[in-house]
């Protein structure tokens, strides 16, 4: 079992993934790997990633990230796990601060924080930019965290975490998705910042700026269904209830003046909508009480383990 892996993921980086490899193969301790999954490049990526013997290198068929990161954690044994883009935009130097937190404090997941370093100077991409400070938003609004960088790629796991994580996602989306995990299950989760720089010229981001961004807000959307459900049903059923009741209201005041009710088919359509407000509220509580279950079953899970 390795100390620490650096896993890499890669797909078409041929013009960065070598000096990736070569620069965290500097700061390494022993006993420690980098293993690179390529994800069907049509580059180079993968010969110029055997080339440097400096890497174990593997293949995963499946396209996307997530599908990546799936098989990267069940397959490499390591004590640390930390995962870092092929693109050179993070700093190797920063690797021994990304993964003290879990040396020594008993730290799940560290997030390496972008946001508050240089990436709004560096990246130049401003919907790129826009896009990740909305789901940081969203994430800390919603999930009552402080986590400073949802989507960056330079993170480390604690074996706990990659050996009890089970993954969905199968694109750019997983980082949400890693990220609300961490938070469900009360894992221990420090940020630190770390260096960027924006991709070298000629260099190209894989991740599309709409396309990805719609992806990862209904991975959002989704996760806060799967692990809130009682907030998102409530609040559905606040929206209808209220809105039951703007439609009802005038019925009663001039049933109280008339003792007619004219207006018959909106009066029915309120009470459907009633209904359906309580029927929304009762699946949300249904739902949490389930998924409470869930939490501990995974700390049963932890403790059968021995806390891995």
């Amino acid at each position: 079992m390795d100390d620490i892996a650096v896993l890499i993921p890669v797909y078409n980086e041929e013009r960065t993934i070598g000096k990736v490899i070569e620069d965290f193969s500097k700061v390494l301790p022993k006993n420690s790997h980098i293993y690179v999954y390529d994800n069907n490049s049509t580059d180079n990526s993968f010969v110029i990633a055997q080339d440097t013997n400096k890497a174990i290198c593997r293949k995963e068929q499946n396209q996307g990230k997530g599908n990546v990161i799936r098989r990267m954690f069940r397959e490499v044994d390591a004590s640390i796990y930390v995962i870092v883009d092929a693109d050179n935009t993070y700093n190797p130097n920063d690797l021994i601060r990304i993964i003290g937190p879990i040396q020594n404090n008993n730290v799940d997941m560290v997030v390496g924080d972008r946001l508050s370093s240089s990436y709004f100077v560096e990246n130049k991409r401003m919907f790129h930019n826009f896009g990740n400070v909305l789901m940081k938003r969203l994430v800390n609004f919603f999930f009552y965290s402080n986590i400073k960088d949802v989507m960056t790629g330079y993170r480390a796991f604690s074996r706990r975490f990659v050996k009890t994580f089970p993954c969905l996602s199968k694109g750019f989306e997983v980082e949400t998705e890693m990220t609300i995990h961490a938070i469900d299950k009360n894992l221990n989760i420090e940020n630190v910042i770390v260096d960027y720089k924006d991709r070298p010229m000629g260099s190209y981001s894989k991740l599309n700026t709409i396309t990805d961004g719609i992806s990862c807000f209904f991975t959002f959307v989704k996760f806060f269904i799967l692990y809130r459900p009682l907030m998102f049903f409530g609040l559905v059923a606040i929206i209808l209830f209220t809105i039951a009741t703007i439609l009802i209201c005038p019925i009663f005041i001039e049933y109280g003046k008339t003792r007619l009710v004219p207006r018959f088919p909106t009066l029915m359509g309120s009470i459907f909508i009633y209904t359906i407000a309580v029927q929304s509220f009762f699946t949300g509580l249904i739902l949490e009480i389930l998924n409470n279950n869930n939490r501990q079953e995974f700390e049963y899970k932890l403790i059968e383990q021995g806390s891995i």
